[in-house]
């Protein structure tokens, strides 16, 4: 029987899970740019909140053994999605080149947080693990 995790450790998991889906969405609007001339080209986008706020949103069972059902969903899935939507430009193109600036600087500031958040959270466990500095 697997052991429930403790509200500590789901904090540390999803931060984990937060810093891995801004990172892979830096990637995505990096590709997104290089693309800009590229006839054609989608752009895509990343989902991380939108599918975190639809598991919360969920009532779900509490599983502690591989045996229950759970349908194989976890919270906060990351989802690389296609904008299939038209585009103003007569070569089929729909990355907007401000848009995608836009989105990189929220995304960077994002990611220096949530570093931030985690050497805040390592630097008190070990404070913790050396006794408070006795």
């Amino acid at each position: 029987m697997k052991s429930s995790l403790i509200p500590e450790e789901r904090s540390y998991n999803m931060l984990k899970k937060s810093l891995d889906a801004s990172s892979i969405r830096g990637k995505t609007i990096a590709n997104n740019i290089a693309n800009i001339n590229t006839k054609g080209y989608k752009k895509y986008q990343v989902k991380f909140e939108e599918t975190l706020n639809e598991s919360f949103n969920e009532f779900k069972l509490k599983t502690t053994n591989e045996k229950h059902i759970n349908k194989g969903q976890s919270y906060g899935d990351i989802e690389v999605v296609q904008d299939q939507s038209s585009s103003m430009r007569e070569d089929g193109n729909n990355v907007d080149i401000e848009n995608e600036k836009v989105n990189q600087a929220a995304n960077t500031l994002m990611y220096n947080t949530l570093v931030s958040q985690a050497n805040s959270k390592l630097s008190n466990l070990r404070y913790v693990i050396t006794g408070g500095g006795r």
